[in-house]
């Protein structure tokens, strides 16, 4: 089942009665019209529903009080077909709590130069009652979206799809849990935050998982159930034949990271967790050799890499902003062609204006952004409590243009940031056995890495093929956080004054609050 079909969109009609009972039928026909149009256009991912005209305040504030009430429903989108008085607006919008979508759009494409009269003026004041409701969402401070364009043109569809992606995984952040198994590397200040403010401002919840319940898990596991696990591997990726070789180490670490996949995955079902962290010194029982031993006898790099493919959101080293984020992307990208991952700046590579970013991990990047079929592996990996050898997928990504994006707390707001980039082939690796991506940050390495670390960006970001700046505005916009988008217009100058007045602008927000 597509996730999008539990939801759905309202489509509300800003009308009144001025003109009488027959012009409200007119404005019903011609509403029922655009809402199937737009359904049957295969654009929009999301159902919109048609809940009718709003001729009233006390209308208007029933619609918007359902709306908050009801699970299906992600967001309203609004239209004034004919001049809505916008007074009648104010105490709707003031409970109104989903998303909200301006739609300035008409019925009929082109003015009926030949034939319109006054009736039909009247009747179709789109031009007049858009305006008004307008205003009355700048005057009340409205988070919304407005999307301009006539209801058939594929154009203003896509950007009212748009809007459905984000609204859609909006919703599903607001009851999502992150299980941190463990916690975060020591001393490490990007990847920390506050979970509170976090859950007050973006919905997801934070839990502390002990390894230990993790492992009781981990435990209840069969023989039967790894092996059918390790038979599914060795279908879908390539490897050497040793791993399909019981008593041998690859085999042995091969069936092991089986093991730790099924554990994680159980105990994620189990309380319904979207996402989760791990650490790279916190595995279970420290003494590998103890044989009461009970524990993962490696990083469970294999298991985070397919679970992040099956829409499972991970952060490392204690991410729990990262985990949230790639949850929420990758739910909003779903039916999309490209894929997503959690990656980390690893190393540089200076070739003037080819200069890039290798982007690696440890192990946990996900499959989804692969170029080619993924490869099971085993290595040695000197890192972390179990320096041991580690199942993982190797391969590298996709050649394409992309974006990346990361949240960080500021102390008093949290900031999106958000960089466009380009994916380049990259160079064997034939040490460096992991997956990776290699890219140019926009609009350049030199502008773009250090605009984001005057930003206070992280070294973990949240990268996607298929999203583009529009997804990260809308979201922001839904979230009431700050965006700060890194394209090929940035230049560092202006960046500096976007940060100062972007810092002028929340400290007298908070103190007028």
């Amino acid at each position: 089942m597509n996730a999008f079909d539990q939801f759905e969109i309202w489509w509300v009609t800003g009308a009144q009665l001025l003109y009488g009972g027959d012009a409200v039928v007119a404005v019903d026909a011609h509403s029922k019209d655009m809402v199937d149009g737009l359904n049957q256009s295969g654009n929009i991912p999301v159902k919109i529903v048609y809940k009718g005209t709003a001729n009233s305040s006390k209308e208007v504030e029933a619609v918007m009080k359902a709306a908050n009430n009801d699970e299906k429903c992600i967001g309203i989108i609004t239209w004034m077909h004919t001049f809505s008085p916008a007074k009648m607006w104010i105490h709707g919008l003031q409970s109104l709590r989903k998303p909200l979508l301006h739609f300035h759009t008409q019925y009929n494409a082109e003015i009926p130069w030949d034939t319109m009269d006054m009736d039909f003026m009247n009747l179709n004041q789109s031009a007049h009652g858009d305006r008004e409701f307008g205003h009355i969402c700048a005057r009340l401070r409205i988070p919304r979206k407005v999307v301009v364009g006539h209801w058939k043109d594929e154009s203003a569809q896509k950007h009212i799809a748009v809007w459905a992606r984000v609204a859609a995984a909006w919703a599903d952040a607001q009851d999502m849990l992150i299980l941190r198994f463990g916690d975060q590397m020591n001393n490490v200040a990007v990847t920390d935050g506050d979970k509170v403010a976090a859950e007050q401002v973006m919905g997801y919840h934070v839990d502390y998982t002990p390894v230990s319940e993790l492992m009781e898990y981990f435990k209840k596991i069969t023989d039967a159930e790894v092996d059918a696990l390790v038979a599914e591997y060795m279908k879908l990726y390539d490897h050497e034949a040793e791993l399909e070789t019981p008593g041998t180490e690859g085999y042995q670490k091969v069936w092991n990271a089986a093991k730790a996949e099924l554990a994680l995955r159980a105990i994620l079902k189990a309380k319904g967790a979207k996402g989760f962290t791990t650490n790279f010194d916190d595995l279970g029982n420290d003494d590998i050799n103890d044989p009461n031993f009970v524990g993962f006898d490696q990083i469970p790099g294999l298991a985070s890499q397919r679970l992040m493919a099956e829409g499972y959101g991970f952060g490392g080293e204690g991410d729990w902003k990262s985990a949230a984020l790639l949850r929420s992307v990758w739910f909003m990208t779903q039916g999309m062609p490209m894929g997503c991952s959690f990656l980390e700046d690893y190393t540089l590579n200076f070739n003037g204006k080819n200069s890039s970013i290798l982007q690696a991990h440890m192990l946990e990047i996900s499959p989804m952004i692969a170029a080619q079929k993924p490869r099971l592996e085993v290595h040695f990996l000197g890192i972390g409590v179990r320096k041991q050898p580690t199942a993982r997928l190797v391969f590298t990504s996709k050649v394409a243009k992309g974006v990346t994006a990361t949240v960080v707390d500021m102390g008093n707001r949290f900031r999106l940031i958000v960089n466009d980039v380009n994916c380049i082939e990259t160079k064997p690796l034939p040490k460096l056995p992991v997956a990776s991506a290699l890219w140019i940050p926009e609009p350049d390495f030199e502008v773009g890495a250090g605009a984001w670390i005057l930003a206070g960006g992280t070294h973990h970001s949240i990268f996607s093929y298929d999203l583009d700046a529009e997804y990260w505005q809308d979201y922001a916009e839904i979230a009431g956080i700050e965006m700060l988008h890194i394209n090929h217009d940035t230049t560092i100058e202006s960046f500096k004054k976007e940060l100062r007045m972007n810092e002028v602008y929340y400290m007298l927000n908070k103190a007028l609050r």
